[in-house]
């Protein structure tokens, strides 16, 4: 995470003007305007605070909580959330540690997988932030939204087609109240990648007519079995091994270039033709989740994107975006921002590029207090769907339609919540591995 650099007023309110040009911060629908004012008004009747609360106490969620700190001197964390309570307790120290916006009182810290019904049923809680693994999101999101709440959601969004509807149709209820919404798919807050994507917007490299992504990277961190644990809480300790928690690295990480590669279409893919494997971590102990993806996908108008992503140690790294048009080539990744066109001129992003794991937070504090009613639960749901269609084809070796995709009954939730038996599903096949509906 880069070092962070603080906005000042003017800056932001240039950052947010370049937002707008690029198609990142939408307007809330006119209708639901009250619902936000009303929460606006709420938060100043107690001294203009924003309250926080937090459901998901690991190191993203900590992380995005002292983020949201740092994006204002007038918000601060009221309540936590978590499964387990050593993670709670982890993360209420660290945040007690940033001073008095930062504490949080006994009985306002939940354990158990019904805790963040709790947190969302605190009347003075503003703000709700999501950072539990994906699995989880959908119905959350559809809590707090139902709850009145403004949302900040980690990416990716959910893990199957049935949990993409689910966050679909809680998005629009947000607009329609005026509520709230950013997704943890930064770029689209990051200074180096809006000001690029203007200069695409501004016709600067032509019509686009092929695009490549990648996530290419050694491998994550894993927590051995203890034998105390239960096969639940072995996988939840070890979410991104096992696709029900995270949808597979596809769709957990590199749903990041995939969500930019829609930025710059305004669109997302109409199919998907993938394949992948498990090639180096193959021990059971990362559950049975691939460790390479590569993916062709087809967006309207006949633009081709190539899409690379692994997770395999000793290999050569790369993370960012190839855009290709009629009179250049863009290459982003974060940070960096350079158009090359085909007769030798050339664009480079040159200038501060503020934390974008705040920046983010800074634009919703701002839209929450504006009643702007940003909300990117469409971009972000659209962004993760991207990934799972991906997915999906590479476990079955089949070229897949993103709305008969979209459209299928699989949900992979478990069959209860407890910390008890939880039999791995095999490792996917291709052209073996069977879809029903399709």
């Amino acid at each position: 995470m880069p070092a962070d650099r603080r906005l000042s007023r003017r800056r932001f309110v240039q950052d947010a003007a370049l937002a707008g040009a690029a198609g990142v911060v939408g307007a809330g629908l006119a209708a639901g305007r009250s619902a936000s004012a009303a929460h606006t008004a709420s938060a100043a009747g107690r001294g203009s605070d924003l309250r926080v609360g937090l459901v998901g106490c690991g190191g993203r969620g900590t992380g995005a909580a002292v983020n949201a700190l740092e994006a204002s001197g007038d918000c601060r964390i009221v309540a936590l959330a978590d499964v387990f309570p050593d993670r709670l307790a982890g993360c209420r120290g660290h945040l007690a540690g940033r001073g008095d916006r930062g504490q949080v009182r006994d009985e306002h810290c939940f354990v158990g997988f019904d805790a963040f019904e709790k947190i969302v049923a605190l009347p003075d809680v503003d703000l709700v932030i999501l950072a539990t693994p994906p699995h989880f999101r959908p119905a959350q999101f559809e809590a707090a939204v139902t709850a009145g709440k403004h949302v900040f959601m980690e990416k990716p969004v959910a893990v199957d087609p049935v949990g993409v509807r689910r966050v679909l149709a809680a998005g629009e209820s947000a607009a329609r109240q005026g509520l709230s919404v950013v997704a943890g798919t930064q770029r689209r807050h990051q200074r180096s990648y809006l000001m690029t994507m203007d200069q695409i917007r501004s016709g600067v490299i032509g019509n686009v007519v092929s695009m490549s992504c990648y996530w290419n990277q050694g491998g994550l961190w894993m927590k051995p079995r203890q034998d105390a644990w239960s096969d639940m809480e072995w996988q939840l300790r070890n979410w991104l091994y096992f696709t029900w928690l995270s949808g597979d690295h596809i769709v957990e990480q590199h749903v990041h270039n995939l969500d930019v590669c829609n930025w710059v279409m305004n669109a997302h893919p109409i199919r998907a033709t993938g394949l992948g494997g498990r090639q180096v971590r193959t021990d059971p102990a990362y559950g049975h989740v691939y460790d390479h993806f590569a993916v062709e996908y087809e967006y309207p108008g006949g633009v081709m994107m190539t899409s690379f992503c692994r997770q395999q140690d000793g290999t050569t790294a790369r993370i960012g975006e190839e855009i290709r048009g009629t009179k250049g080539t863009c290459s982003l990744n974060p940070g960096v921002g350079e158009i090359r066109g085909l007769r030798g001129s050339t664009w480079t992003f040159d200038g501060e590029d503020p934390n974008p794991y705040v920046q983010e937070h800074v634009h919703l504090q701002e839209s929450i207090r504006s009643g702007g009613g940003l909300n990117e639960a469409k971009a972000v749901a659209e962004a993760t769907m991207t990934a799972i269609l991906g997915r999906l084809s590479a476990y079955t070796g089949r070229t897949l339609e993103w709305q008969s995709t979209l459209e299928l009954d699989l949900d992979l939730s478990p069959g209860r919540y407890e910390m008890g038996d939880l039999p791995v599903p095999p490792v996917a096949v291709p052209g073996r591995t069977r879809l029903a509906g399709l």
